[in-house]
């Protein structure tokens, strides 16, 4: 988690110096208003944010849906882009922060708003988790398991819940009678249980 947050505030940290310039430059050279300007600048620092996320903060993170995270991703930056420019609304024409100066710390209050709605939404839902080694590795003997068992009930006809009858442990012993060993007459057999 230390590692994840160094690098998402290091993407992130570039991704607000790009926003705040780029929205800077929008209100010099245009006479764009305050929130149009800010919503210009967003969109750039998005672009700048996924390249950033996907090639050095997540990079080894699961890569098998490209489109759906790029989907997600459009999802939650809009959600976040609608935040951060609430705030710089309600600022600017709700409390009468219009001054360039006002509305540039109003703009960077609500970066952070939105940034923490970013964190919580990318790390859970556009840029996944792989699933741990350990996990794989259980996953891997457990189907060498099933495949095992499966192997041995073909093998046994009675299949794996049933074990094959097993002969009597009570074994017939014959003992001749005393005297009569030439005539061929014997005692009945007597039982006796082997443990």
């Amino acid at each position: 988690m230390v590692a994840e947050l160094a690098k998402f505030g290091a993407v992130g940290g570039a991704g607000v110096l790009v926003n705040m310039a780029a929205y800077n430059l929008v209100r010099h050279f245009t006479s764009l208003a305050y929130v149009r300007a800010s919503v210009i600048a967003t969109v750039i620092s998005i672009v700048f944010n996924y390249i950033g996320f996907r090639y050095f903060t997540y990079r080894d993170r699961d890569k098998s849906g490209r489109k759906r995270e790029l989907g997600l991703f459009a999802f939650f930056s809009a959600i976040g882009l609608v935040i951060e420019n609430g705030v710089l609304y309600a600022g600017t024409y709700g409390l009468g922060f219009d001054t360039p100066l006002q509305t540039n710390v109003v703009k960077f209050c609500g970066i952070g708003v939105a940034t923490l709605f970013r964190f919580w939404s990318y790390r859970s839902w556009v840029f996944r988790a792989l699933p741990p080694k350990d996990q794989e590795a259980v996953r891997e003997v457990t189907a060498a398991v099933h495949e095992a068992e499966a192997a041995l009930a073909q093998r046994n006809p009675y299949g794996s819940a049933h074990r094959a009858p097993q002969p009597s442990p009570v074994v017939a012993h014959h003992t001749p009678e005393r005297g009569h060993q030439n005539q061929g007459r014997h005692r009945k057999p007597r039982r006796v249980h082997v443990d």
